[in-house]
Parts: structure tokens; sequence; C-alpha cells
């Protein structure tokens, strides 16, 4: 399908930016994580999350559904990811 290759040639830049900004975004929430564990903050601050997944809608457009399923999904991995760190400082300290 030749006709798709200009769409999927951007597309795919796209993902390559956004998958760089995710591990960025993950290697930070690494280090959020081993301060909540220092710090004894619960992984799970729905404030927070409430905050991240509604300004992301809000930035979204016509696809604010989307992009707040998406933030849902990437903010509960994140979330997991923080308790399991706490999990492994706990079981150092």
């Amino acid at each position: 399908m030749e006709v798709l290759k200009p769409y999927r040639t951007k597309i795919d830049a796209l993902d390559d930016k956004i998958v760089d900004l995710l591990k960025q975004r993950f290697d930070i929430i690494q280090e959020v994580g081993a301060l909540k564990a220092r710090e004894n903050i619960p992984a799970i601050l729905e404030d927070r999350v409430r905050e991240v997944i509604d300004r992301a809608g809000e930035r979204a457009g016509s696809h604010e559904n989307e992009i707040r399923e998406i933030y849902t999904l990437m903010v509960t991995i994140a979330c997991d990811l923080e308790e399991k760190i706490k999990g492994s400082y706990a079981e150092i300290v």
C-alpha cells in the first residue's frame, strides 16, 4: 500500500519520539518511587492521579476520551512500578 507510506513514516517518527519520552518519564517515576519508599509516601496519591489525567484530557482537544484512556493506563502502570520499587526498598531496609 504505497499510498499509506508517507503517513506510516510520520507515525513511525512520532512513535519513536513517544517511546523516548515514555522512557524518560519512567526513569523519573523510578526516582519518585525510590523517594516515596524512603519517605514512606503512598505510591498512589488519588489527587495527583486525577490531576495528571485531567490535565492531559484538557490538552487533548477533540481526542480527549482517547488521551484520558491512554493516561489512565499509563498512570496505572506508573503506580504499579512505584509499588514494586517501594516493595524492593522495604526488603532492603
